[in-house]
């Protein structure tokens, strides 16, 4: 069977869990790609997955879900497309990932190689559109099939709680401090950042 389209995924992932952020839907989309190559030996899907400031993103996905933060269906994409083996690997992608907030799937995947690895020289902020190649995805992935996969997930919850911890020590730190930025400069920066 030819590959299957982002929007066919992200579908078939709404379909089974419902509304969700579009963060966190593109987030699922990019691990369930780079597991298809190390389980499937194949790409989902043809479009290309970009590293931007909040992690992996299908640009085409974002085109289509612009502007919105909560996502519950995909008109234009078709979970019917997708066969057995596809479905499968999706379904554990959303056994191992889809009960992560969309914060620690992004603090995730920048502490993977393909992320980082396709951001060169940039900061975890700064604007970039650089691609995570198919190649440096299976690479990874695949070589943690080398170690013990329980060392690294609870590596991986570690350092995401850590994570969570530092955001919300500086997020008390700013509203003792009388800091808090308006809830519009915040969305306006972050419509910036994702375009």
């Amino acid at each position: 069977m030819s590959n299957a389209s982002a929007f066919d995924v992200a579908a078939y992932i709404l379909e089974k869990k419902g509304e969700i952020t579009t963060l966190k839907l593109q987030k699922l989309v990019y691990y369930a790609q780079a597991w298809s190559l190390v389980w499937d030996e194949r790409p989902l899907f043809d479009e290309k997955i970009e590293a931007w400031s909040n992690g992996p993103v299908v640009r085409d996905l974002f085109e289509y879900h612009r502007g919105k933060y909560y996502i519950s269906g995909i008109e234009n994409g078709d979970a019917g497309k997708l066969d057995d083996d596809q479905r499968a690997t999706i379904d554990m992608v959303l056994t191992h990932y889809s009960d992560k907030p969309a914060y620690w799937l992004v603090r995730l995947s920048h502490s993977e190689p393909p992320w980082i690895e396709a951001r060169g020289n940039l900061s975890s902020t700064e604007l970039g559109d650089a691609e995570i190649t198919l190649d440096s995805m299976a690479h990874y992935y695949s070589s943690l099939l080398e170690i013990d996969i329980e060392s690294w997930k609870a590596t991986a919850e570690e350092m995401a709680d850590a994570e969570k911890t530092d955001i919300l020590t500086e997020s008390k730190r700013k509203i003792e401090a009388d800091e808090v930025i308006p809830w519009e400069d915040v969305k306006q920066e972050f419509d910036i950042r994702l375009r």
